[in-house]
């Protein structure tokens, strides 16, 4: 029954903590966030730690609904009309924030595995709120188009990014040797053993739902083998994101109308699970841990911003992109709510049970991405708007009118 009025309490307040923030001009995302951080162990104190956990089944599903969710838009013959500047945009952008990032905060704190997570969750670039500026201005050009382009696609990059940076990673927590087998080996071993495993249910999922007839049966059969992959992630100990990626992937381009249609159907009922998964992760935020996070925070944003601007200008000058996108590209990857928090969240799972260290670095994570997410929210959308101002791309007409 707790587990109940947990679910149901951290939906009703989410979205009205969602509706809220978007008066603002903000993506409801924020306002789950913020709502969470309002009931957790910072002010209200309602929700605790202890509870979260009870609901931590919702961790997965909502993790697999947004793994799910990116990996159906990744069809193949989208990807070819975007082109090759916009697939090379989103590899130098996010490796850029990567390395910048555990660059920057090694220097800081001497600590190879907080360097490399953080650099991982850093790579993941949020989509909505850059959308949302660009529908909310009709913005039309080269420049949009490839921003749209690069933050439907990053995520896969983010995911991938993070499956090696977290092998890497707990090799310190386990006291492995660092050779160049062990970094190269196993985690490209855990990354193709999620990416078959995906590709095989894939495969099944998207021969089965063109037999069926209905949208109902084809519900049915992707709800199924979306748990069953999920379930498998976690016998096989390999990366639950990649793997549903995989499989939503294959059965789209398998199948992309019927998987469309099933995406459809899993956004509508996502949302409210999703929405009360960001707003449960806000509860994680702890304020009394700022002055000890406070400086890794702006190492962490700072040089996340930087690496964003120099990988995706490096990115589109490799690549020949027009000189409009490679001047202002930079300006419009700043965003990092969605998947970034889901990571920090994933971050807490695997190491948070390693010990002192690895509860330090889970709780770190969860609160420099909380801490930082108000500020690439704010900062995001409006220096997104500047560089769609710049590129003359922003509709001479007021939003909305004729």
């Amino acid at each position: 029954m707790a587990t109940l009025i947990i679910l149901g309490s951290a939906i009703l307040i989410s979205f009205l903590g969602g509706k809220g923030v978007s008066r603002l001009c903000l993506p409801m995302v924020v306002g789950y966030v913020l709502a969470g951080v309002v009931l957790g162990k910072s002010f209200l104190k309602i929700v605790t730690p202890s509870e979260v956990a009870q609901v931590s089944l919702l961790n997965d599903i909502a993790l697999g609904i947004i793994a799910f969710l990116i990996g159906s838009e990744l069809s193949f013959s989208r990807l070819k009309t975007l082109g090759k500047s916009i697939v090379v945009i989103a590899i130098f952008e996010s490796l850029g924030a990567f390395v910048l990032v555990s660059l920057s905060v090694y220097i800081f704190v001497h600590k190879v595995y907080v360097a490399l997570i953080l650099g991982a969750v850093a790579s993941a670039t949020a989509p909505a709120a850059t959308v949302a500026v660009i529908n909310e201005m009709k913005s039309r050009g080269p420049l949009t188009t490839t921003v749209l382009g690069v933050v439907g696609s990053d995520d896969a990059i983010a995911l991938m990014i993070y499956a090696f940076a977290s092998s890497w990673a707990k090799s310190f927590f386990y006291h492995k040797s660092l050779s160049w087998r062990s970094l190269l080996l196993v985690p490209f071993r855990e990354i193709l053993t999620a990416v078959a495993v995906g590709v095989g249910i894939g495969f099944i999922l998207g021969f089965l739902v063109r037999k069926v007839k209905t949208r109902t049966e084809s519900f049915a059969l992707a709800i199924g083998f979306f748990l069953l992959a999920e379930g498998l992630a976690v016998q096989l100990h390999v990366s639950e994101l990649l793997l549903v990626m995989s499989l939503a992937i294959t059965a789209s381009n398998l199948s992309p109308r019927r998987i469309n249609s099933v995406s459809e159907n899993i956004t509508l009922l996502g949302f409210p699970l999703v929405a009360a998964f960001f707003c449960l992760a806000g509860t994680k935020l702890d304020i009394s841990l700022l002055p000890r996070v406070g400086m890794i925070g702006l190492i962490y944003l700072l040089s996340r911003i930087f690496g964003k601007y120099l990988g995706a200008s490096m990115g589109a000058a490799v690549s020949g992109a027009p000189a409009v996108v490679r001047k202002y590209i930079g300006f419009s990857l700043w965003p990092q709510i969605g998947v970034a928090v889901a990571l920090a969240v994933v971050v807490e799972r695997e190491f948070g049970h390693l010990g002192i260290a690895g509860k330090n670095l889970a709780e770190m994570a969860v609160n420099i991405l909380l801490f930082t997410t108000v500020f690439t929210e704010i900062l995001g959308p409006l220096a997104t708007k500047l560089s769609l101002e710049k590129a003359g791309e922003i509709n001479k007409f007021k939003p909305g009118g004729k």
